[in-house]
């Protein structure tokens, strides 16, 4: 069996260009539109903190790009998490089915709850939770009582679902909100990484009750540090912007508070950082997928690895490209991420599998052969936008 890093790393050489002048990076952002001007604006006004023009402006558009009714801008995705799990009553002792295949920040929301990761296996089509799996699982160990879903093992209840759309390839989120329904858990989409990217038409993040999404510094659009909050519930919307604005009743000069709340507020001076990238997402989304077009042709007739393509009756945004290794190449995984970081292309394995993590391996879980498989075998390659722009 013939050693395949160097092949890949001549198709990165290829498609992403050469490293003579510096490692080509995972996923870097890119500023050269209006985000100096919208910066100093912020600076020069002196409105910096978290009440200003641009967090209206930035909500507005996030709002409109997506297709929602509501967005609520937020210091980062997993605050934007915390507190949708949160309003929407995930309580202490519940448990949340998530996909063991995601960023650690999934589970960490469900834990700052005081609720219980259950976790959920992936389908290799989308790399997201697998909605037959689910259904299966749910009939025979789960039952319903008072309208409510309880784990057969742990009589605890099962209040909500937490898809997400590995980088940024949709789930198939349809038979998700079917099982979501059945069982009467209620569903918070973590659009995260998803930002552009489309389900049989609808943006991403439009599907759940409430949804989230992140702009921390290597997604497609990035204020620094940053997410948002997405929902169509006029009530929920109000209660998620009051308890993320430290539950302050507004006064003109009184400070009072009414229950709990937190310092989550995205501030003005990353809001006008993240109008200016927003201004021109349709160019990068575009770059993207020319960059995704070149790695799929030239892997196509790459014998021992697959690129991952986005999921019938779907558009991805191409966040991070991957590549999955076949099975007998499996054992190459390390050698071919040692070769490509050295020949300065950072490349990287998927996260490791929350379940295998100690905080998380004695909580409850479904078989997860396909998450396992897919951790053994799927690589993350140079996705950046500058990647995707025309170098001839």
């Amino acid at each position: 069996m013939k050693n395949i890093a160097n092949d890949i790393i001549a198709v990165l050489e290829k498609v992403a260009g050469s490293t003579q002048n510096g490692s080509i990076l995972l996923h870097e952002p890119l500023f050269r539109n209006n985000e100096w001007n919208y910066v100093k604006e912020c600076i020069d006004s002196g409105w910096v903190s978290s009440v200003g023009s641009y967090v209206t402006k930035f909500e507005q558009m996030i709002a409109e790009y997506t297709g929602v009714s509501h967005a609520i801008a937020v210091v980062n995705g997993t605050a934007a998490l915390h507190a949708s799990l949160e309003v929407l009553g995930v309580e202490r002792g519940d448990e949340v089915l998530l996909p063991t295949l995601t960023f650690i920040a999934t589970a960490n929301a469900v834990s700052y709850c005081g609720a219980v990761p259950h976790f959920v296996d992936s389908e290799i089509s989308t790399l997201g939770m697998d909605p037959h799996k689910l259904k299966d699982y749910l009939l025979n160990h789960t039952y319903m009582s008072n309208g409510f879903c309880y784990n057969k093992k742990t009589d605890r209840r099962i209040k909500a679902v937490v898809p997400m759309h590995t980088f940024g390839h949709s789930v198939d989120i349809e038979p998700l909100l079917e099982i979501a329904d059945t069982f009467n858990i209620v569903l918070v989409e973590d659009a995260a990484e998803s930002l552009g990217s489309y389900y049989k038409g609808t943006h991403t993040g439009s599907f759940g009750k409430v949804s989230i999404l992140s702009f921390n510094g290597n997604k497609i659009v990035t204020t620094g540090g940053g997410g948002a909050i997405l929902t169509n519930d006029d009530g929920l919307a109000k209660k998620l912007k009051h308890i993320t604005t430290t539950a302050k009743v507004p006064h003109k000069w009184e400070y009072y508070h009414d229950q709990l709340g937190y310092n989550y507020r995205l501030p003005n001076i990353n809001a006008a950082l993240g109008c200016a990238q927003l201004e021109v997402l349709d160019e990068y989304l575009d770059k993207k997928r020319v960059l995704a077009k070149k790695y799929e042709y030239e892997f196509k007739a790459f014998n021992g690895v697959n690129f991952v393509t986005e999921p019938a009756n779907s558009k991805s945004n191409y966040w991070l490209n991957a590549i999955i290794l076949d099975e007998n190449y499996i054992e190459q995984r390390n050698d071919v991420l040692e070769l490509t970081n050295q020949s300065g292309y950072m490349t990287r394995p998927c996260w490791n599998l929350l379940h295998t993590l100690p905080m998380y391996s004695e909580c409850p879980k479904m078989n997860l052969d396909t998450a396992e498989a897919i951790s053994r075998r799927l690589i993350n390659i140079p996705s950046s936008v500058i990647l995707g722009e025309d170098r001839s």
